[in-house]
């Protein structure tokens, strides 16, 4: 992997760090704008999965023998590359879990059993449906009630009315630190100082927001923050949940088994010390080997590179849609991150996509797992063109010129 000297990437050398951008699809040369739904994987990080499947599988925690020791040691390795990469206090306060949904599961059933009927947690217009339902599911087991923050015509979240909101019932705001279907960046340190002053804590879901912003757990004074593995060009079926200390040792385990114990006896089971007490059974241990690959491949990059050049994509590829005739931009905010998201003059998302797709382009079409986002902006979908560092002006070029032709064959 080459990166230029200054902050502006060597793209085309770090394309060559991800085999599947020079294929084809459909015979064409693949365009892949889908990064929201899942980055690409560097070559460095299938490596890494490689060598522990081939050389390395064992195990971790529990053996005395030399691969469960060095399985151990590179498991344990990636959760201290995750405590930097995120600046928390503590490895103990990272949690291995399957993904963003697994983690604020993990939160709504632990720390949501700490609650009580009459209390209230608040959420946003454009939340994924991870960050809904959960709460939902809480909700109705124990007479909690849900309350959502609005967002304006742009996408951005109405900061006045969260704060109406708040009150001495509220014991949880779980909040988007970018949208998927949006891009928006959410002030998320304003929302924690404000929630904060209410004794409130704060809840992140960070799918979205860890491949473009940094996010220092620290400096945000965040309470909670998730992210999956496969956003951050890492493997799928992995995530992160971070959780302050004081806040997980109050919470109860989750899931039970293996691994997260202290003693078992027929009459009592005592629980193991953070972070094993939440991580019960066979981790992904590929998996998190892969991750911490992958943070090093993103801390070689530089994050305020990768930032850079993707803003910069974004402005372009802004401008190239809007001046498509009877294209419209769902998602405006000042502050967002790549992602393009647009509705075509009488021509369904779903069919964009798939005509998009026979061009050899990976757009993503529907409704991205944000429904109740897509009924305020009063749509059933979007087609959504998401960007990522190694993606190029001449693909966005591409993606235009396919779109004029979808209109032109609609025409």
């Amino acid at each position: 992997m080459t990166v230029a000297s200054t902050r502006k990437l060597a793209v085309e050398e770090i394309r060559k760090d991800f085999p599947i951008l020079a294929t084809t699809a459909r015979g064409r040369p693949l365009v892949y704008l889908d990064n929201a739904a899942t980055t690409l994987k560097p070559k460095s990080v299938v490596e890494a999965v490689q060598r522990h499947l081939l050389l390395g599988a064992s195990n971790v925690h529990r053996g005395v023998h030399y691969l469960s020791e060095k399985a151990t040691a590179d498991f344990e390795a990636s959760r201290e590359k995750v405590r930097s990469f995120i600046n928390a206090r503590e490895k103990a306060e990272i949690i291995f879990t399957a993904g963003t949904t697994a983690g604020i599961n993990l939160v709504a059933h632990s720390y949501g059993s700490l609650l009580k009927a009459g209390d209230e947690i608040i959420i946003s217009a454009m939340e994924h449906h991870s960050n809904i339902v959960p709460w939902q599911m809480l909700c109705e087991r124990q007479g909690l009630t849900l309350r959502v923050a609005p967002v304006n015509d742009r996408g951005e979240l109405d900061l006045t009315a969260l704060e109406q909101l708040i009150n001495q019932k509220t014991r949880l705001v779980a909040i988007v630190a970018v949208s998927n279907a949006l891009g928006t960046i959410n002030p998320i340190k304003h929302i924690i100082d404000l929630a904060h002053s209410h004794d409130v804590p704060v809840l992140l879901d960070a799918a979205q927001a860890v491949a473009h912003i940094s996010l220092d757990v620290q400096a945000l004074d965040v309470d909670f923050l998730a992210f999956s593995s496969h956003k951050l060009f890492g493997p799928t079926g992995l995530g992160v949940l971070y959780g302050r200390r004081e806040l997980l040792d109050r919470m109860p385990p989750f899931l039970g088994g293996g691994d997260m114990i202290r003693s078992v006896t027929f009459a009592k089971t005592t629980y193991a010390d953070l972070p094993a007490k939440f991580e019960a059974g066979t981790p992904h241990i590929a998996g998190v080997i892969g991750l911490g690959a992958a943070i090093d491949y993103v801390n070689h990059v530089g994050l305020a590179a990768i930032a850079a050049a993707e803003d910069e994509l974004l402005h372009y590829g802004t401008r190239c849609l809007s001046e498509i005739p009877g294209l419209r931009m769902i998602g405006t905010a000042e502050h967002k991150t790549s992602i393009l998201g647009f509705v075509l003059d009488d021509i369904h998302p779903h069919d964009i996509g798939t005509l998009l797709d026979q061009e050899g382009i990976a757009i993503r079409a529907g409704h991205h797992c944000t429904q109740p986002l897509m009924d305020r902006f009063g749509v059933p979908a979007t087609a959504r063109a998401s960007l990522a560092f190694y993606n190029t002006k001449s693909e966005i070029d591409t993606l235009v010129q396919a779109i004029l032709k979808v209109q032109r064959l609609f025409a």
